[in-house]
């Protein structure tokens, strides 16, 4: 009687169980192997494919891409013997952009050297989506975004650093959509814009007659965000005693409303940001040691804007494409993408994005040029340079056009500023303006 033997499955059988592309690379950076789904995705096939560098096939690029700024998880793991998770930008086969994360495992020969790495390609929607803050494809803003990533499916308590401007509430939004409680609440509290007794209030609510002005009973954030997502802003700004009672709800998930006795259950992830050195607090006695511990389990750093200056022509067209009259404007001219390349934009995408709308008023219906890039620098209001009575206001407090352009760039497109000088509210010329990219509109 003869047995069957039983014939050990291939690599290229074992591979093509998985759902998604995934390819095995050398340590040369070429393809040996992948599955069907990996030539589908890039628009490959089997012959065009092994041999071929990685860069070349993903990122339509003659070198590594270590060489762009990118980390290249094949040196990573090359280098380190460990496997290692990265967001790139790759080319899809229709030679589209789109943000991938790779997770890239080594695989050894038989005396423990690392031979080839395999690579699982997961496609994640656009990071900024509609999202004004979160456009970019720099190095540093993939590695911030990588991060995101990885936290999201985890249930860990986020601490997110950065400049004021940076967008940390846009990388909480972020890590809230891609967790698990997506279709839960996302709740903000912002620490700086309110006094201590709010705070607490705030967080944690409050009973009917809990203090004098407490007429009903009030839910706090936590209560609101249950199933969800809480995102603390400013955390540096809650007292200590407040911090106390934090570190509590995060250790135990209870918390108790102002003026009960009662505990409460509450399933809430929490998402803590601040623009202050909380390490240097912690040396300072200002912020309790444990609670920062407690909140830093991943911390993700936001980068300013001059970190990341790939990013700035990206976002600032993104802006223009999201405002009204702002697409004539793209693509933006070699002249404008110097001055705006030029500047290290101490606030930030939130100033960039000022910096944008100001342009698009200025410029009206005319082409966007340098000079119509206001900087902080530049920020000077030409009160030198009058308005005449004349075009102050009429008796019936009636502006016309020329009246309206005249005062805005003598302000430098600061409304309320040219408002002043026209003797109208700020509100009457929007709506004046308003009116003008609607004549204008219909012209066209």
């Amino acid at each position: 009687m003869v047995e069957n033997k039983l014939t050990r499955p291939g690599c290229d059988q074992i591979i093509e169980i998985l759902p998604g592309p995934f390819v095995i690379i050398d340590r040369d950076y070429r393809i040996v192997s992948s599955n069907n789904a990996y030539k589908q995705h890039y628009g490959v096939n089997g012959e065009d494919l092994h041999g071929r560098f990685c860069y070349e096939v993903s990122h339509h690029s003659d070198v590594p891409c270590s060489r762009h700024g990118e980390h290249c998880p094949l040196e990573q793991a090359m280098a380190t013997g460990e496997a290692t998770t990265v967001m790139h930008v790759h080319f899809d086969g229709q030679g589209r952009e789109e943000f991938v994360q790779l997770q890239a495992t080594p695989i050894f020969s038989a005396n423990g050297e690392v031979m080839y790495i395999g690579e699982y390609i997961q496609p994640v929607q656009n990071p900024g989506g509609d999202s004004d803050q979160l456009v970019g494809r720099s190095p540093a803003f993939l590695r911030m975004i990588g991060l995101a990533q990885r936290v999201a499916g985890t249930s860990s308590t986020v601490l997110l650093s950065g400049e004021s401007g940076v967008g940390k509430e846009k990388v909480a939004e972020y890590i809230h959509r891609y967790s698990r409680r997506s279709n839960g609440p996302f709740i903000v509290v912002d620490c700086s814009t309110l006094g201590e007794n709010l705070i607490e209030s705030e967080l944690f609510g409050h009973e009917k007659g809990a203090f004098t002005g407490a007429s009903s009973l009030k839910k706090g954030m936590f209560e609101a965000a249950h199933g969800g997502t809480l995102f603390i802003d400013e955390i540096g700004e809650l007292p200590l005693a407040l911090q106390t009672r934090l570190l509590r709800v995060l250790e135990n998930g209870h918390i108790r409303r102002l003026g009960s006795h009662r505990y409460r259950e509450i399933n809430v992830r929490v998402i803590a940001a601040s623009n202050r050195d909380l390490a240097q607090m912690v040396g300072e006695g200002r912020f309790r040691e444990d609670l920062y511990y407690r909140l830093s389990a991943f911390p993700v750093h936001v980068p300013p804007l001059r970190e990341r200056r790939d990013d700035i022509v990206l976002l600032a067209e993104h802006f223009l494409h999201s405002m009204p009259d702002g697409d004539m404007h793209v693509p933006l001219s070699g002249n404008v993408i110097e001055k705006l390349m030029g500047y290290d934009y101490p606030g930030n995408v939130r100033e960039l994005r000022n910096i944008i709308e100001r342009a698009v008023i200025l410029a009206f219906e005319d082409t966007l040029r340098p000079e119509h890039i206001v900087l902080r620098d530049d920020e000077v209001l030409k009160s030198a340079i009058p308005v005449s009575r004349s075009h102050s206001r009429s008796s019936r407090g009636r502006v016309d056009t020329s009246q309206i352009v005249e005062a805005l760039q003598q302000t430098n497109g600061h409304r309320r500023a040219a408002a002043d000088l026209l003797g109208i509210s700020e509100r009457t010329l929007y709506r004046h303006i308003g009116r003008l990219r609607k004549r204008e509109t219909d012209e066209s």
